[in-house]
């Protein structure tokens, strides 16, 4: 058995209380305090900023934007025009674009793909989204 004091371990006793508990009691109320200790030095060691997501989804409900119908008009016309506008390309042209802008390929990627230099991918790449601008 161990005496602990219970305002070590909890904030509303004022005064001094101690009481005989069961080892393994009082290991799980110091370990308890440890635990809170190391939580607040990774709080602050780590700036954390607190969440208002109570798991009801109102931070995450927060975040998001609906778009409004004439958001969604615009986004669909700009679409429509770089759709256009990339149709319009040669087919090399419009492949190389698409491989390096869209999924994100190197130009040394598709030069090596294609058995060509990467100069000529590059080269391939600045005219076409040259051309693409005046499009557009």
């Amino acid at each position: 058995m161990t005496i602990i004091n219970l305002r070590d371990f909890y904030y509303w006793y004022t005064q001094d209380e101690y009481m005989e508990v069961s080892d393994d009691v009082a290991e799980a109320l110091r370990a308890s305090v440890r635990y809170e200790a190391a939580y607040q030095r990774r709080l602050s060691r780590h700036k954390a900023q607190y969440s208002l997501d109570c798991e009801d989804g109102i931070e995450y409900s927060a975040c998001l934007h609906e778009p409004t119908p004439d958001e969604v008009l615009e986004l669909k016309e700009r679409f429509i025009r770089l759709w256009n506008a990339l149709n319009s390309l040669p087919e090399s042209q419009g492949r190389r674009i698409d491989a390096h802008i869209i999924l994100g390929k190197s130009i040394k990627e598709i030069a090596q793909a294609e058995g060509v230099h990467e100069e000529s991918v590059r080269q391939s790449i600045k005219r076409g989204l040259e051309r693409m601008k005046k499009t557009f």
